[in-house]
């Protein structure tokens, strides 16, 4: 049965107005994944076939689209709205995600709302300790075995993360290579990694029946999106094959 749904969040931020603007519309490899940006204007294309509703920079973006692709939503809306705060040194910014899911409502919703608190954190992390830098975008799916509700714990083991570990803890990790991290994120579903040049997020979408994700956002200017996509898909590879 379809069913409207609508997802609110608010935060403040250390940026501009400016600068979140210009990361939700060309920056969002920073924080999401790499998009076209949107047409300037009302009415201009968007990414995914969506269309501009609203254009006001930098305080109003709204996109939004009446097919979205697959079968279990029928409508999809985006909404910024950003407001200076502190004089223009900060910014207080309001995200609508609403539209209308046709089946399977509730996991859905669960769904949604959880990835967006997740890049929502995300996207304050790239404001507050790397923007304007310019990001190189890397990515890796698990096998279907990592499609488990005890995949992330699995994968939290293998990076050496203890139980104990928890935000803002400094860790040494054992992904592709040995790094030293600060947890940024961490709950049943998700973990984030800062480093000095990037943000390394981990998605256990075994929830949703989804394998592991994970995506890289490296800000190091010799970041090679495409080495990185390989060491990271091996090494999921690798701890999911184990007995």
């Amino acid at each position: 049965m379809s069913k409207e749904f609508e997802i609110v969040s608010e935060f403040e931020v250390d940026a501009t107005p400016e600068q979140v603007w210009e990361a939700v519309t060309h920056g969002t490899g920073a924080y999401l994944w790499p998009m076209d940006p949107p047409e300037p204007r009302v009415g201009g294309a968007a990414a995914f076939g969506s269309t501009v509703t609203a254009w006001d920079p930098p305080h109003h973006l709204t996109v939004r689209s009446e097919n979205v692709g697959f079968g279990a939503q029928s409508a999809n809306q985006l909404e910024h709205v950003i407001e200076a705060r502190d004089g223009g040194r900060r910014a207080w910014v309001r995200y609508v995600h609403s539209g209308i899911f046709t089946d399977d409502w509730d996991n859905q919703y669960d769904g949604a709302a959880k990835h967006t608190d997740f890049y929502l954190h995300t996207l304050r992390e790239y404001l507050t300790h790397f923007a304007p830098r310019p990001v190189t975008f890397a990515s890796a799916e698990g096998p279907e075995a990592s499609a488990t509700s005890e995949a992330l714990a699995a994968v939290g083991a293998a990076l050496g993360l203890s139980a104990d570990d928890d935000r803002g803890a400094r860790v040494t990790v054992r992904g592709p290579q040995e790094f030293d991290a600060v947890l940024d994120y961490r709950n049943p579903y998700f973990l984030g990694l800062r480093t000095g040049t990037a943000l390394i997020r981990v998605f256990g979408r075994g929830r949703w029946g989804a394998p592991v994700g994970v995506s890289v956002h490296d800000f190091a200017p010799d970041a090679d999106a495409e080495a990185t996509g390989k060491a990271w898909q091996g090494w999921l590879n690798g701890v999911f094959s184990r007995p």
